[in-house]
């Protein structure tokens, strides 16, 4: 196993760069400035899958004129709690922030707000958005569907994307739960990264292109495929293929996106698919006013409750004990938001090659 070199920026010096590469492909100044944002937290909650590290593929296909950098982002259609969106091809890290907060609108106006998204691209972590519906005490979802990686139950077929879900529930005095998962075993940035770093991939992650088991991260990418969560029948996979059909049936084929195997590559290195269904890859994002159901502050009081009942569970011998939804997440930020974020060489190399395409400074002696 290779011993990869890796470099530590802090979160500001990072979120800088990206904004100004966004900006040197067109996108406007307040556009890039959320986009930087989202990755950014990203890589401070820990998940570099969806972070800096994601930035060559976005500019790919901003430079092959596969995202609109500028997109005219319209309501096409709706009713006092619903509306769908349509993106117009800009980036997802622009159009999934207005369209959440289309959602957020419509719950203050009429207590719950749901916004389906069709012609958009990759948004980022799931878990941003509904960390904005907790700034107004509101309980936020956020579903996508993605390009396809990941075979149904029993198939050696890629058919459904990675399709996560998450969703964020205040507390008073303790600290929100926050769900962010893949409906698949993995994300797929996480085989990406066991490929930069030249290491295996845990059984049951994937398979290869004639349906055997594999730990190595080429053959998954190379033309095998992600299992859903669960890996097998015996393990529950029933269960994350019915979770992965969910997302995909709410973001796209309720918003008229593509759904399934007709969902657009998120990189230009992937073939587009036989036939187009609707418009881009679709999301779907809601928005709750916890006052329609119970007393807000009753609501957070009684999630103190649960959360400090759930972290007395006793705890199996050697492990650090039971964990909240979202505990690893703030954990990762309280340490990178002062130390910094670790960059691998290999994905340090693509900045530099960004760099120097667009002039935008890339500077080694920045790294702690």
């Amino acid at each position: 196993m290779a011993n990869i070199e890796s470099f530590t920026f802090s979160s500001a010096y990072l979120k800088n760069f990206t904004r100004e590469v966004f900006r040197y492909y067109g996108v406007s100044e307040q556009d890039a400035e959320l986009a930087s944002d989202i990755l950014a937290m990203s890589d401070l909650r820990g998940i570099e899958s969806h972070g800096v590290a994601r930035l060559q593929t976005y500019v790919g296909l901003l430079k092959a004129g596969r995202i609109n950098p500028k997109p005219n982002i319209k309501i096409i259609r709706q009713k006092p709690s619903t509306a769908t969106v349509d993106g117009d091809n800009g980036l997802g890290l622009v159009v999934g922030p207005k369209a959440n907060e289309i959602a957020m609108e419509k719950a203050e106006q009429v207590g719950s707000g749901w916004v389906g998204v069709c012609h958009t691209n990759h948004f980022g972590i799931a878990g941003y958005y509904p960390l904005q519906a907790l700034k107004r005490d509101m309980i936020g979802w956020a579903l996508t569907n993605t390009t396809k990686i990941v075979t149904p139950l029993w198939g050696m077929e890629r058919m459904l994307g990675t399709n996560p879900i998450a969703i964020a529930f205040p507390a008073l005095e303790e600290p929100p739960i926050v769900i962010d998962m893949a409906t698949s075993v993995a994300a797929f940035g996480k085989v990406e990264i066991a490929k930069r770093e030249q290491k295996p991939i845990p059984t049951g992650w994937g398979i290869d292109s004639k349906g055997n088991d594999t730990q190595i991260a080429d053959a998954l990418i190379e033309g095998g495929a992600l299992l859903p969560l669960g890996t097998n029948g015996t393990l529950g996979a029933h269960k994350g293929y019915a979770l992965s059909s969910m997302v995909d049936i709410l973001s796209a084929v309720l918003s008229g996106a593509n759904w399934g195997p007709f969902t657009p590559p998120f990189t230009i290195q992937q073939t587009m698919p036989e036939r187009s269904v609707g418009k881009g890859i679709g999301h779907f994002f809601g928005a709750m006013q916890i006052d329609g159901f119970i007393e807000t502050d009753e609501f957070k009081r009684q999630m103190d409750d649960w959360i400090r009942t759930f972290r007395k569970t006793k705890a199996v011998p050697g492990t650090p004990g039971p964990l909240i939804p979202g505990d690893p997440e703030r954990a990762a930020e309280a340490i990178r938001s002062v130390s910094g974020i670790p960059l691998i060489k290999p994905v340090v190399d693509e900045l530099l090659l960004i760099s120097k395409v667009t002039a935008v400074p890339f500077d080694l002696n920045e790294a702690k």
